[in-house]
This record gives C-alpha cells, sequence and structure tokens, in this order.
C-alpha cells in the first residue's frame, strides 16, 4: 500500500500525461513556453481573481510575494507555529521576523485571536496558512489586518481545490500562493508553484522578480531570482488539471469512508472541517495518544503512515534566537504530540481502506484490553 499513490496516477492517465510532455519536448520551448501561460490563465479562472504568476515552487511563491509586498529586515510578519517551516523561512530569509502563534485546535489553522494578541508597532503583514486540505478562518484575518493596515498572504499549499464561505482557496488577502510539489492534491512531476492576485502591480512585479527582476530582456528593476515555473512542469500540470475535480471527488470519497468507519472508535479524534470549508484532504489527519505504538502497529501490517507535524516551529533549532513565539503556544505543541497521517489519495481502493480502519481499531482494542488486564491485577 502507498501512502500517497503518485505511481497509480500515472499509469491511469499515462496518455495525456505523455502527450503532454512530448508536445514541450518537441517544441523546444523549454522556459516561458506558451503552457505557461496557459496554465496561469486557467488556474486564475479557476480561483476567480484577476491573475497568476507561476513559479518554481510553493516556496519561490511565498518568496516573491514578501518581496512584492515590501518586506523589509526587521518588520516582524505573523505565521502560525504549526505547519511546515516555508512561511517562516520565507519570511526569515528575507530579514523579517516571524511571529510564531498558536492554532485552532479542531482544524489546526491560525487561530485568529492569537493573531491579535501578536500585533505589535513593528508588524507589517500575516501569513494564513491552509492546512490538511481545508482553509483557516480567512474572513477572520482579513478583516483583523484591514483594522491594523497589513497585509495578507494566504499560503494555500495544501487546499488548492477547496472553499471557504463560497470562496475559493488562493483568492483570499493580497495575494494567495501553492505549492504543485508532486505529493499535492494537484501536483506536478517535480516542484512549481503559483501566486495569485487581483492586483496587477504585485502580479507584475512578482513576474519581474522570479526571472531576476527583469522587466523586458536585459532590463533589470529589481533585485530578484530565477524561480521561474518551467514549460514542462506547466505542461504536466494542464493535463493533469483535466481531472482534478474527478480526483477531488474520489478523494471526498475516501474521506467519508474514513469518517463513517472511524467513527465512535475511542480515543481516536477524527478530522473535522470548519463551518463554510470544504477540503482538498490533502492529508487525513488524525489525533490519538500513543502515535508511535499505532504508527509502529500499522507499519507491522504494511500501512504507511506519516506525522505533519511532529515538531512546531518555535521548536526547530533553526529558529532559536530569531523567530518570536508570541507566548506559550499549547494548541501547536499537543497537536505536534498527537497527529497522524492515514494512507490518502484518489486512488485509494476500499479494500485498502478496510485494511487500514482493521488495523487502527484492533490497535486500540488490544489496548483497552490490555488495560482492562491490568486494572484486574
Amino acid at each position: 500500500m502507498e501512502f500517497i499513490d503518485l505511481k497509480k496516477q500515472y499509469q491511469i492517465n499515462k496518455e495525456v500525461i505523455d502527450a503532454a510532455v512530448a508536445e514541450v519536448m518537441a517544441s523546444g520551448r523549454y522556459i516561458h513556453g506558451r503552457q505557461v501561460v496557459e496554465l496561469e490563465e486557467r488556474l486564475a479562472a479557476h480561483v476567480g481573481v484577476g491573475q497568476a504568476v507561476g513559479l518554481s515552487s510553493g516556496t519561490d511563491a511565498l518568496m516573491a510575494a514578501f518581496m512584492s509586498l515590501g518586506l523589509k529586515p526587521g518588520d516582524e510578519v505573523i505565521c502560525p507555529a504549526f505547519t511546515f517551516i516555508a512561511p517562516a523561512e520565507a519570511v526569515a530569509l528575507l530579514g523579517g521576523r516571524p511571529v510564531l502563534v498558536d492554532v485552532e485546535p479542531v482544524c489546526g489553522t491560525i487561530d485568529p485571536a492569537a493573531a491579535a494578541a501578536a500585533i505589535t508597532s513593528r508588524t507589517v503583514g500575516l501569513v494564513a496558512v491552509d492546512l490538511f486540505g481545508q482553509c483557516s478562518r480567512l474572513e477572520e484575518i482579513e478583516a483583523l489586518a484591514g483594522r491594523h493596515g497589513l497585509w495578507v498572504v494566504e499560503d494555500a499549499a495544501q487546499s488548492f481545490g477547496a472553499e471557504r464561505l463560497n470562496r475559493k482557496a488562493c483568492s483570499f488577502g493580497q495575494i494567495g500562493v501553492t505549492s504543485f510539489f508532486p505529493a499535492k492534491p494537484l501536483g506536478a512531476m517535480g516542484d512549481a508553484g503559483m501566486a495569485f492576485t487581483d492586483d496587477e502591480q504585485l502580479a507584475e512585479k512578482m513576474r519581474a522578480l522570479r526571472d531576476h527582476g527583469q522587466a523586458g530582456r536585459y532590463r533589470h528593476l529589481h533585485l530578484g531570482f530565477n524561480g521561474r515555473l518551467d514549460t514542462l512542469q506547466a505542461a504536466v500540470l494542464l493535463a493533469k488539471f483535466s481531472f482534478f475535480e474527478a480526483e477531488l471527488i474520489s478523494r471526498r470519497a475516501a474521506a467519508e469512508i474514513y469518517g463513517r468507519t472511524l467513527a465512535g472508535l475511542s480515543p481516536v479524534e477524527l478530522p473535522r472541517l470548519l463551518e463554510g470549508n470544504t477540503s482538498t484532504w490533502a492529508q487525513y489527519t488524525i489525533k490519538c495518544p500513543d502515535r508511535e505504538g499505532l504508527a509502529a502497529h500499522l507499519r507491522d501490517r504494511g500501512v504507511p503512515t506519516a506525522v505533519h507535524y511532529p515538531r512546531p516551529l518555535h521548536r526547530q533549532p533553526v529558529f532559536e534566537g530569531l523567530a518570536l513565539a508570541a507566548g506559550d503556544l499549547p494548541v501547536a505543541e499537543d497537536l505536534s504530540r498527537r497527529v497522524l497521517s492515514l494512507p490518502m489519495h484518489p486512488y485509494l481502493e476500499p479494500a485498502e481502506q478496510a485494511l487500514v480502519v482493521e488495523a487502527v481499531a484492533g490497535y486500540f482494542a488490544a489496548s483497552a484490553w490490555r488495560e482492562a488486564e491490568r486494572a484486574s491485577l
């Protein structure tokens, strides 16, 4: 069993993917090919914004977003502590100070109240990171930023295709960004990313920044970097986008099966959606005690698992003395001890899910029996 079965995805959709790649190879336009512009236009329309800018990774999309918004050394940017390192890392690489705040216990996304408490005179913006496939309370973050004159970047690396209050992920804030890392719901066959905005000036600057700050050949307006989305990855993404909605339906069906068959299994806490959210189910992440014991039990029965994430950002060695943790962060600490992601992808077979559920239930049934035996002694 695969945790995310990219090989099966390719085998089933081989014809359309191979044709897209072959067209690029025959064209000789491997950088700035027409597929890049076509992908930008199609995904901007899907999200419902005016502009999309393809980049070489989700992290480079964050870098371009922060640079275009004018992030300067010493500026503080509020980020959730329970997430992948990329948002806080990009802030720090540009000389800013990531201010790490706690998250909500149900969904693990940034807590608007914690974010509000962390605002200082040095704060310039907030990063709202969508987690495990669903959006954070983005309308509350936007309202908070508006009251204080701050910008918002939505990091939708795990939620492209999801919705919050009938708005698509990537459509919130001044800029929304996503990642097309291969394991994402819409994944390339290598690294790729994209930034979305309704602000034409921000989009124009990000297009220059991704290409060494150029606005026209050898006319450099900004200090930029090499962050272009290459044509091959754009072609692969266009091919995969043609069956993306069908894959989302399959992901949601798999999540429904997990939810129904694992319901009531004490002491497992199943993922829940915030009211007004849909999810891409980028991961199916449960919370449980004795995570290591359960993971080992599943591994012995051929069921792969992953931990997203085993250490909150304020506990990362790289941020010692650099990131500012805004007080105690008990929810992030608790989640990092209890989360465990089960196999999730569009091609997960019912028999495979049954094996996963049986193994999870078996572990906790055996644990309950052992506890009863000890209590009787």
